[in-house]
């Protein structure tokens, strides 16, 4: 864990330990990623991003949970499950998607499934 991750969830430090999972369970399923702490995000690379993690208000505040992180991921195609909360199409057959993320259980195949064909998205573009 990087002094700059720390900083990050300095303000939510709740969240911290989703964030622990979804991080081990993503290197454990890819082997590597860059991992770059931002201002508002975190993202995770291989030749371009293809992971966020964030505090995304993608449900209204009511709908909330007290504790979350939101995991943003880019395909190829649209994703149809009542898991995500937000889909957007940024450019053409490029579709970003959120899924609010309350509980480490929630960090399972499924999502992991979707990551991992976003990191073979994210490879496959030209440079």
């Amino acid at each position: 864990m990087t002094q700059d991750t720390l900083l990050f969830f300095n303000s939510r430090p709740q969240a911290l330990p989703l964030y622990e999972c979804f991080e081990q369970k993503l290197l454990s399923e890819l082997g590597s990623a860059n991992i770059k702490v931002q201002k508002t995000q975190i993202a995770f690379s291989n030749k371009h991003n293809f992971a966020f993690v964030s505090f995304l208000p993608v449900r209204k505040a009511k709908e909330r949970p007290k504790t979350y992180i939101v995991i943003t991921f880019g395909l190829g195609r649209r994703v149809e499950s009542p898991r995500i909360d937000a889909v957007v199409e940024p450019y053409p057959n490029r579709w970003t998607h959120h899924v609010l993320i309350s509980d480490p259980d929630e960090i399972d195949e499924e999502l992991m499934g979707w990551v991992k064909e976003a990191a073979a998205f994210s490879d496959a573009k030209r440079r």
